[in-house]
């Protein structure tokens, strides 16, 4: 699977593959103006291609505003991963590949569960599914 945008049409394709039994969902949360986050693309989209067990998600949080909310992205490249619905990673990431692909490997591989993961991101996730974000 290559790399899915914020594009209707890609939002439907995650929308029916995205469940509570589902594959890893890898989001990167970046800036079109971020210099490394542009360098950082390829290196994402590489890694989305290598593992076809899993969803991977560029999104811009400046023009993608309305699905990524009100998230605090303090540094680029920022991930959120999700195993089925619970989110299992919020931070943010070194740019390299060998990094992000040894995260991703152990997110996937092993029992981790969600620890002081922002509640925006359980509403990045409905968001990106196409239903309402439910209220706190």
């Amino acid at each position: 699977m290559s790399l899915l945008t914020a594009s209707a049409v890609d939002r439907q394709t995650l929308a029916s593959r995205w469940n509570a039994d589902g594959p890893l969902v890898a989001i990167a949360l970046c800036a079109a103006w971020c210099h490394t986050c542009r360098e950082f693309r390829e290196t994402f989209e590489r890694i989305a291609i290598a593992r076809s067990d899993a969803q991977f998600i560029w999104l811009d949080i400046e023009d993608d505003h309305e699905i990524s909310g009100d998230i605090d992205v303090e540094s680029f490249p920022t991930l959120v991963v999700f195993r089925g619905d619970v989110p299992v990673y919020f931070g943010v990431s070194t740019p390299q590949e060998a990094t992000v692909t040894r995260l991703i490997d152990e997110l996937a591989s092993h029992a981790v569960t969600a620890r002081d993961i922002p509640q925006e991101i359980a509403a990045l996730r409905e968001t990106l599914r196409g239903a309402k974000p439910k209220a706190p």
